[in-house]
């Protein structure tokens, strides 16, 4: 009989978080679909070139990010060890402060000073904890 790899389970609190984890990613993956078909089609009639590359930005980066948070959630799940929930925070972190203000620019008129740079520090930090998860021996992890 051949044999079945099988996936480690996860205490109960961290199934938790992993599910609610899932929900948020789909809901940003919703949002950046959502404000990209926005940007594409709706702004054109009242929004200048420079706002609709703005949003275009947003958008962007929230939807690169999202998808890596799916990457990084399967292998969660398939390595619980691996010890990656700083990396999720840090990504979600990053997008709600670097796209969300890039939106609030854009769509709002609402100029909130560094939380776009810090955004994007939040970003650069998740892939550089990512890169530390990943260099770290399998037994630390």
């Amino acid at each position: 009989m051949p044999s079945e790899k099988r996936i480690p389970q996860e205490p109960s609190a961290s199934r938790g978080y992993h599910k609610a984890a899932w929900c948020g990613v789909a809901l940003s993956g919703a949002a950046a679909v959502m404000l990209g078909a926005y940007a594409a089609h709706g702004l054109s009639a009242w929004a200048s070139e420079a706002t609709i590359a703005t949003v275009d930005t947003a958008v962007r980066y929230q939807m690169w990010h999202t998808l890596a948070l799916v990457a990084v959630l399967i292998w969660q799940r398939l390595e619980p060890q691996a010890r990656l929930w700083p990396v999720m925070a840090l990504w979600a972190l990053g997008i709600a402060a670097f796209s969300g203000s890039l939106y609030a620019l854009a769509l709002g008129g609402l100029g909130v000073g560094l939380l776009t740079p810090l955004g994007g520090l939040l970003l650069i930090a998740g892939w550089l904890a990512l890169g530390i998860a990943a260099c770290r021996p399998a037994t630390s992890r």
